[in-house]
């Protein structure tokens, strides 16, 4: 008698998902932050929190016990970054690559455009906590649920704030069961998509750049790989 074994498969954030049921997820997670709840999001650098108004970005502060003097990120993509951001055609030029060449998920902190179309809809406390000294940091490339958030975003008219879904300095949390019950309780909706891409032992989250000066604001996911693009592809050393 011959016994099979089988090898049981981890989901990842990453699998491919039928755009009618991302797009059908995305419409909801927008219906629910609409009504001023949080979501709560798989990405490929870890789940994450996010919200639109003001009593979703209240809520998403006290679930994760975090100060207010860390503001939240958006949630962008190339092409947002390059209407949003105030850089020059070289840098511009750069963040494309990196996503579109090298396919890396970072985040992007830069000057940025208050008058831009997608902020008309943000009210001042969403924007005063989402955006620090004249510079907004915008997550870009981080997987297919990510993308589809931007370019809801887009579709919405409103931009889309958020941070790692976990408690404040406690390490990324990469699969929904491992979040902070406090932080999963205060969700209107959550998604469930597996475990991240990313996952990382020592909890990291994506890399931070600040391209003004190309120092690194946070070291995470694929720095190694970040810092031999800039170096191979532009000549630049990161600042760390």
């Amino acid at each position: 008698m011959t016994t099979a074994t089988t090898t049981e498969t981890k989901r990842l954030t990453s699998d491919p998902v039928p755009p009618d049921e991302l797009r059908a997820d995305v419409t909801r997670l927008f219906e629910a932050m609409a009504a001023g709840g949080i979501g709560i999001v798989p990405l490929d650098v870890a789940y994450a929190v996010v919200a639109t108004t003001p009593g979703g970005i209240r809520r998403i502060f006290e679930a994760k016990r975090r100060s207010y003097d860390k503001p939240s990120g958006m949630f962008g993509s190339w092409r947002l970054s390059r209407e949003v951001h105030r850089l020059d055609e070289r840098r511009h030029a750069m963040v494309r690559e990196l996503v579109e060449q090298e396919r890396i998920p970072f985040s992007v902190v830069a000057p940025f455009r208050t008058d831009h179309p997608l902020f008309a809809a943000v009210d001042p406390f969403v924007m005063k906590n989402s955006s620090k000294g004249g510079t907004l940091d915008m997550l870009i490339n981080a997987g297919q649920f990510h993308d589809a958030i931007a370019e809801g975003a887009i579709a919405h008219g409103t931009a889309v704030f958020g941070s790692s879904a976990n408690l404040s300095l406690t390490g990324s949390k990469y699969r929904y069961a491992d979040i902070d019950a406090p932080v999963r309780e205060a969700a209107a909706i959550h998604f469930d998509y597996g475990q991240s891409k990313y996952a990382h032992k020592d909890g990291l989250a994506s890399t931070i750049i600040d391209f003004g000066d190309f120092s690194v604001i946070r070291v995470g996911h694929c720095f190694d790989r970040l810092k031999q693009a800039f170096a191979a592809r532009f000549g630049i050393t990161l600042r760390t």
